[in-house]
């Protein structure tokens, strides 16, 4: 069931991008001739007015099949996009964008409305409450990766045979505490999803270079709730942090994967995303509520990447033909969007490779 909410929730995301495009285009008066969820073979189709509305098979996407976008369209028909001004036609485009950073905002207020997770000193507006340690990586092979421990824990207790975690430790204090014990087992008590949980683990070297360790960073975490006109307010400080954060580290993998030195275990692809999310749904309204504002942030700042195939590969031929002040050949727009979209389904099946190696690894 949490799968087919979050799978619902994704096509909903996709719903908004193609909105930007399809109400942009109204606006200016563009005749738009289908607007689809999906990609083809079509499983449901309805026409209404000038417009034919489709569901697809392939719900890995969507799209907007505007009149006049197609390279080498006439211009002379006022209703199409060919003939509007160029910077008509970028609005359309990058509408698209914009609805996915709208959402992503949308959904960030909701989640601080509801009540979100969050650090003492991420709050712009109000108080964040009940702050608890919290275990925000574990490493891979570490003892800590080995008897269970995962990324969200909030430390209850922290105790060796000898010594005990004094009661309103922070985050700080976890790590100086393992760091003083690094030949002691700890009996580690921690709440996960409002479950008790025992855990006994042992530091050991490897992980890090100069001592032993359990393999885990720390971080206060707690809850912050805000009324409505303070969780919009957080809640576009936190979209605008997640976009720059998205944007750089976006820019870090394409940079890496140019250099043929890619992390793949550092992204996910639809297998990986979608067990995300499920777990997200499971965990609440606020959980997911972050989820979906980071996979909308995301689709914007993917979107507007120029490689041909996407909106940032027509916004960077828009721009080319109005400084040539002529369109560009529509064989090579075909050619290089033909490339484009071959780079992006091998991109795609690496990643989905990578995600099924991490679920049989």
């Amino acid at each position: 069931m949490s799968l087919l909410i979050f799978i619902a929730i994704l096509i909903a995301l996709i719903w908004v991008h193609e909105l930007g495009h399809f109400t942009a285009a109204k606006l200016f008066g563009i005749r738009v001739d289908e607007f689809a969820i999906g990609f083809p073979p079509r499983l449901l189709r309805i026409k209404y007015g000038e417009t034919e509305y489709t569901f697809n098979l392939l719900l890995v996407g969507g799209f907007v099949r505007i009149h006049g976008e197609d390279p080498g369209t006439e211009a002379k028909d006022p209703r199409s996009m060919a003939s509007k001004p160029r910077l008509v036609q970028a609005t359309v485009i990058v509408a698209g964008v914009v609805m996915n950073l709208l959402v992503g905002w949308l959904a960030l207020s909701g989640g601080y409305m509801a009540g979100m997770a969050a650090t003492p000193n991420s709050a712009s507006f109000g108080e964040v409450r009940d702050v608890r340690p919290m275990i925000g990586q574990v490493f891979a092979a570490s003892p800590a990766e080995k008897v269970g421990l995962v990324a969200g824990d909030s430390i209850l207790s922290l105790q060796t045979a000898t010594d005990a975690l004094p009661t309103g430790a922070t985050a700080q204090d976890v790590t100086r505490f393992i760091g003083e014990h690094q030949n002691d087992s700890f009996v580690i008590t921690v709440l996960r999803k409002g479950e008790e949980k025992v855990f006994v683990a042992m530091p050991a070297e490897g992980i890090t270079p100069d001592k032993k360790v359990l393999g885990i960073t720390m971080a206060d975490v707690g809850v912050l709730q805000l009324p409505p006109h303070l969780a919009l307010l957080q809640g576009a400080v936190s979209a605008k942090q997640v976009t720059i954060a998205t944007a750089v580290g976006l820019g870090g993998f394409f940079s890496q994967l140019a250099r043929g030195a890619a992390d793949w275990g550092a992204v996910s692809g639809p297998i990986g995303i979608a067990g995300a999310g499920a777990s997200a749904v499971q965990e609440g309204f606020a959980a997911a509520a972050y989820l979906t504002a980071l996979i909308s942030i995301n689709l914007a700042i993917i979107n507007i990447i120029p490689i041909p195939g996407l909106d940032g590969g027509r916004l960077l031929i828009i721009g080319v033909e109005a400084v040539l002040r002529r369109p560009v050949s529509s064989k090579v727009i075909t050619s290089l969007s033909l490339t484009g979209f071959a780079l992006l389904i091998l991109l795609m099946v690496v990643v989905t490779y990578h995600d099924i190696a991490k679920l049989i690894g």
